[in-house]
């Protein structure tokens, strides 16, 4: 499986609208939305009421990935606001098999997201229970840092476990995503390809979206 889920923390805030439109006629397959807190991550990006506005807009799912402390309390709250799939950080929260059931008693597919320096064998206990597993191929908070090489032996790694354990489990990677690393990714494991600066600083984002497809 190869989807692409362009970050719109990348996308021209000005004329948000107009890039959501874009990505609404590409062969993109999810939007990815990042949601940070200022304190989990250094940086402080939108909430719930932007999300809702971009679901107005958007035509194909909602990958909400919250680097947010305690995301269990927002769980409904981005069920309302549009979000289709729901992603939390395993370093963030404390009850991982509570909230991942409250996002599928919401109505959402969930998952949990790895930070580059959190090993894939902390999901051994957690993996039947996600649909995506989101490895994080920079450090979050940011966009436009440099791919960490050692995401490859991950995906690879989580491959392994999700063949073993949670076949359905879809790999997504979130981080300097580019049409150089796009291949390689995919050929390691990865299903679902996050890519923010590769597609939005393009000069056609659209083009760049249908070759990291291929």
């Amino acid at each position: 499986m190869k989807l692409i889920s362009p970050s719109l923390l990348s996308a021209d805030f000005g004329n948000l609208q107009r890039d959501i439109e874009m990505l609404n006629a590409s062969e993109c397959d999810w939007l990815h939305v990042d949601v940070m807190d200022g304190i989990f991550v250094p940086n402080i990006s939108f909430g719930q009421p932007i999300v809702k506005h971009i679901k107005k807009h958007a035509q194909k799912p909602l990958d909400v990935h919250l680097m947010i402390m305690d995301p269990g309390r927002y769980v409904q709250d981005f069920r309302d606001a549009g979000a289709a799939i729901l992603t939390i950080h395993y370093e963030a929260c404390h009850h991982h098999d509570r909230v991942l059931h409250a996002i599928h008693d919401a109505g959402m597919k969930g998952g949990v997201v790895l930070n580059p320096s959190s090993p894939v064998s902390l999901l051994e206990d957690i993996i039947q229970e996600c649909d995506v597993v989101l490895l994080m191929s920079v450090n979050p908070g940011f966009g436009g840092q440099k791919f960490i090489e050692n995401t490859y032996n991950k995906v690879r790694q989580l491959r392994a476990l999700c063949d073993r354990k949670n076949p359905q489990c879809l790999i997504e990677v979130d981080g300097g995503v580019n049409l150089q690393n796009a291949i390689k990714l995919f050929e390691a494991g990865a299903d679902v390809l996050v890519a923010g600066n590769a597609v939005f600083k393009s000069d056609d984002p659209a083009a760049t979206i249908h070759q990291m497809k291929q």
